[in-house]
């Protein structure tokens, strides 16, 4: 992950949906414009949905990477309102 420079970390592997979009969503809230944060999720639903979620938003998607152990880390940048 070198190639971004991660300012918080949210771990929403052990909610369900609809809960992980809402915890990454307050993650994002409490960063500033700009930064970035890496979001661990399950396979299966959380993929599938809160990367949807999060770009709805307006925030930008940077990478989503497999950690082949049935998670993912999701790298967003914040975009201002």
């Amino acid at each position: 992950m070198s190639e971004f420079s991660i300012d918080d970390t949210v771990d929403i592997t052990d909610v369900v949906c609809p809960t992980t979009f809402v915890k990454a969503k307050v993650a994002l809230e409490e960063l500033d414009d700009g930064q970035i944060l890496s979001i661990k999720m399950n396979d299966g639903e959380p993929v599938q949905n809160v990367p949807r979620s999060i770009k709805e938003e307006g925030h930008k998607i940077l990478k989503l990477i497999d950690n082949e152990d049935g998670t993912y880390n999701l790298i967003v940048r914040k975009v201002g309102d």
